[in-house]
């Protein structure tokens, strides 16, 4: 394929993980460096800072506050959570999209995020395509909750498992300095798949983690639950559970619903808000036993927390945002880099392309076989797969003892 000269734009979207900026880094750093991409733009809040032109010239940023991208956590750009209609209800969003690729001359379109955002990529991607506007569009794979389909995991996801198992081999001492028992109950983000909460079997492997562990995978019952639980308390008088913030019922009902009605609340991807399952099934066990429980929301912490993260997952983060400058400026487009396990003994990880219309609303969920018969743990499989993903240190360089994080200039495009 010929060679494509123009503008490239990079956007971030989604939930922010501790590593989506070492992406950023990646696309940065390799656009800046090809002969082709004659500008680097970094969009205000995804979709719609291209949107509403509002973009920043990289070329103008301290290669230094770059490099620190590796290291910071959270979007420096900005995220959104906005869906585009299907072009054939309404195309007035797209119309603008090729308006201001005109304007700018953008060739090269990133996008840095998960499921919801592969769906935003394979839209644009389509249009551009339907139109006849040259545009090579990447997906550049990022989520926590590890369920993108097509890759063998997602950058985030191995910085979040280990702030996840560390904190809970934490928990665990505190949980046992008192005399008198106590039950907790650890809530830790997963909407319907279960790697976050699965990461907290990492720390039971090391001899300081959950007795029982729950997942979206398998229906939640109340019943079993209280059972379980009251089994281990009377031969141990101690009890760690770590739940997944989107259990459900037989019937589908999200069990923190039942305790509040946070989760009727939708965002634009009609998902809904959840939170606060911990303190309800702590109030649940307390009601019922008569024990002392508390409940813990591990909340934000658990996808920001970049003074935990893996260096294997900062690096793998990293040449995702690299790999999709590089496969775009070789020719391809429609596609999201996913990564590949190289069989053998040692860890190694290699990138390839996924279609985005495979990618885009496809999620990947923990195989049932990796789940103990009883629904409360997981397998010797499952720490076989988790282990390398959070290997080395990475954390931020100190300036007074705190982190340093990137400081942008973010000096807005104009034309």
């Amino acid at each position: 394929m010929s060679e494509l000269r123009g503008a490239a734009i990079f956007g971030q979207s989604g939930g922010p993980t501790s590593v989506i900026n070492a992406s950023a880094c990646g696309v940065f750093q390799e656009a800046l460096r090809q002969d082709c991409i004659t500008a680097v733009y970094g969009a205000a809040h995804g979709i719609k800072g291209v949107l509403e032109e509002k973009f920043y010239d990289i070329g103008q940023e301290d290669p230094y506050e770059l490099e620190l991208l590796k290291t910071t956590p959270s979007s420096a750009l900005g995220s959104v959570r906005y869906k585009l209609k299907d072009a054939d209800e309404d195309d007035t969003d797209y119309k603008r999209l090729l308006e201001v690729f005109k304007k700018y001359n953008i060739r090269y379109f990133f996008y840095n995020g998960g499921n919801d955002s592969m769906d935003t990529c394979n839209k644009v991607s389509k249009y551009m395509q339907s139109v006849g506007y040259e545009c090579r569009v990447m997906g550049v794979p990022k989520t926590i909750d590890n369920d993108l389909w097509g890759t063998d995991h997602c950058p985030g996801y191995g910085s979040a498992a280990k702030y996840i198992a560390t904190s809970i081999m934490e928990v665990y001492q505190d949980a046992r300095v008192y005399d008198k028992g106590q039950i907790t109950i650890l809530e830790i983000m997963g909407r319907n798949a279960g790697w976050l909460t699965a990461a907290s079997a990492l720390a039971a492997n090391a001899g300081y983690g959950p007795d029982l562990i729950y997942l979206p995978e398998l229906p939640f019952d109340m019943d079993k639950f209280i059972e379980e639980t009251m089994d281990i308390y009377r031969r141990q008088n101690n009890v760690i559970i770590a739940v997944s913030e989107g259990i459900r019922d037989k019937d589908g009902r999200y069990i923190s619903e039942y305790g509040s009605d946070l989760a009727k609340n939708k965002d634009a991807f009609g998902h809904a808000q959840l939170g606060g399952l911990a303190y309800t099934l702590a109030n649940i066990v307390k009601e019922k036993t008569g024990a002392k429980v508390r409940g813990i929301e591990f909340s934000l912490l658990q996808r920001c927390a970049a003074h935990c993260g893996s260096l294997t997952d900062v690096n793998e983060a990293y040449m995702a945002g690299q790999m999709a400058v590089r496969y775009a400026v070789e020719g391809k487009t429609d596609y999201m880099v996913a990564f590949e396990r190289v069989p053998g003994p040692e860890y190694k990880c290699v990138t390839k392309l996924i279609n985005l219309t495979d990618v885009a609303n496809t999620e990947k969920k923990i195989p049932r076989e990796w789940i103990n018969e009883a629904g409360t743990g997981l397998k010797k499989e499952f720490i076989d797969y988790a282990l390398p993903l959070i290997q080395g240190e990475s954390r931020p360089p100190l300036e007074n003892g705190l982190p340093r994080f990137a400081k942008l200039r973010k000096v807005l495009a104009t034309k």
